[in-house]
């Protein structure tokens, strides 16, 4: 009986290993959503990603909160950041991500209203936010526990570009973000046509004006990303629906301005109500840029220029849901999760490592309203 038992004992073990490596190879994927009355979300959700097979897991429940739209990850994998709601007042909230669940740590006042986007610096002191509304900056400490501590600073940007009417005719901060090295910040700003670029001291959290970028007269500059050779950086414009390349000089933190391409051409956009600009990604191989459209409800791919940083366009893939507000490549670069706000749906895609081409797999969840899709460590 011990000698017939002990085969069957050694495959429940192999299988038992082979199905606990598996598990340890998913990633967890957090979504942010946005929570109206009377709407079917009710905060932050979280799915599990296998990045072997492609296949990604029934959101669930992880936290109610009010507008939580845009997240951000602590650089330790701890802690969870959120722009939010709490009682009733716009706010930045640190949750403890305790396995497939959130424990809220604590929250800190914005002030000028909802934040559009947040983000750490890099290593993890400071948490940076960016108010459409109140067309501002802010910045706060980090505690040790990745706490967030009382604001220390706000920053007003001025005036408005004018020549979109109703949308730049006052600053709306869109996007934060710091440069490779941690010593600048990066604000888009749609209502002035510029990327505001500020100095970092992430020891006193302090912010100080360092200039700006310049993007296209009503281009409307919403997120922007850099290449991982931190000698390009890629600017998305909402309102041109457009991308805006430029050569970033890391020692002077400076951009400058080498090629503006749209996104949708002027054929397409004319067939839609309303086209705009919602998010760009760089690939982690530095090949390629994404950018979603939103109306058009498409990600359309480039190829990058390695010596020029100047794109290409590749092709304009249909994400296959409405409104993609959000998408997130995965950190191996083989798969793009695309969010449908109002679809209520996240669509997968593989993604050919040598073209950059999109192919939709056929895996789709569905999940309130997603505006924001982050995958964890």
């Amino acid at each position: 009986m011990s000698l017939s038992f002990a085969p069957r004992f050694a495959i429940v073990l192999v299988v038992a290993i082979l199905a606990s490596t598996c598990l340890a190879g998913e990633l967890d994927v957090w979504v942010g959503t946005t929570t109206p009355k009377g709407g079917l979300s009710k905060g932050i959700y979280h799915a599990r990603f296998n990045p072997d097979s492609g296949k990604l897991t029934q959101p669930e429940l992880a936290a109610e909160v009010d507008s939580p739209g845009f997240l951000a990850l602590n650089p330790n994998g701890m802690i969870l950041y959120s722009t939010g709601t709490i009682g009733g007042e716009p706010s930045l909230v640190a949750f403890r991500i305790d396995g497939q669940t959130l424990s809220l740590t604590n929250s800190q006042p914005i002030g000028d209203g909802g934040a559009a986007h947040l983000t750490t610096d890099r290593t993890g002191k400071v948490l940076m936010s960016a108010q459409y509304g109140g067309g501002s900056t802010a910045i706060y400490p980090l505690n040790d526990d990745g706490s967030i501590g009382p604001q220390s600073e706000l920053i007003k940007h001025e005036g408005g570009s004018g020549v979109v009417s109703g949308r730049q005719d006052a600053p709306h901060a869109h996007w934060v973000g710091t440069s490779p090295d941690n010593r600048f910040v990066f604000v888009p700003d749609l209502g002035m046509d510029r990327v505001m670029i500020y100095r970092l001291d992430v020891e006193h959290a302090d912010l100080t004006p360092h200039g700006f970028g310049q993007c296209p007269p009503g281009s409307g500059p919403r997120h922007m990303k850099f290449h991982p050779g931190g000698k390009f950086i890629y600017v998305l414009n909402e309102l041109e629906v457009s991308v805006t390349a430029f050569v970033y000089d890391a020692e002077r933190g400076a951009m400058t301005p080498i090629q503006t391409i749209p996104t949708v051409s002027e054929e397409a956009k004319a067939k839609e109500i309303s086209v705009s600009a919602s998010e760009i990604r760089v690939h982690p191989s530095g090949k390629f840029v994404y950018a979603a459209n939103r109306g058009h409800d498409t990600v359309t791919a480039f190829r990058i220029d390695q010596a020029t940083g100047k794109l290409a366009l590749i092709e304009c893939e249909p994400i296959r849901g409405g409104w993609p507000r959000n998408f997130s490549l995965d950190p191996s670069g083989k798969w793009l999760l695309a969010a449908g706000q109002d679809s209520n749906t996240i669509a997968v895609f593989a993604v050919d490592a040598e073209t950059g081409e999109l192919t939709y797999t056929r895996t789709m969840v569905m999940v309130p309203t997603p505006i924001c899709v982050l995958f964890g460590k």
